[in-house]
């Protein structure tokens, strides 16, 4: 398993924008955007594995995981 299996990748609508922007809380927020849903996606697990490897060549230790949170259960108690 990569380490960017670890964190959350959130890909969503943005009415302001008027485009999807994927995003990864807890590593970074905004990361990419575009018109189409699935590209954004592809391109945001490159931009987070690309980030991890930063930290790593930073030496920087990595922030906590966010996967297996079960944040999709979480948000609908919110909505």
């Amino acid at each position: 398993m990569k380490d960017s299996a670890r964190y959350v990748k959130i890909v969503e609508w943005s009415e302001e924008d008027q485009c999807f922007v994927g995003s990864c809380p807890g590593l970074f927020y905004g990361g990419c955007h575009g018109d189409d849903e699935q590209a954004v996606f592809a391109e945001l697990c490159e931009v987070v594995d690309e980030t991890i490897e930063l930290y790593k060549k930073d030496g920087r230790t990595l922030p906590p995981p966010t996967a297996g949170k079960d944040y999709a259960n979480k948000m609908l108690h919110v909505a």
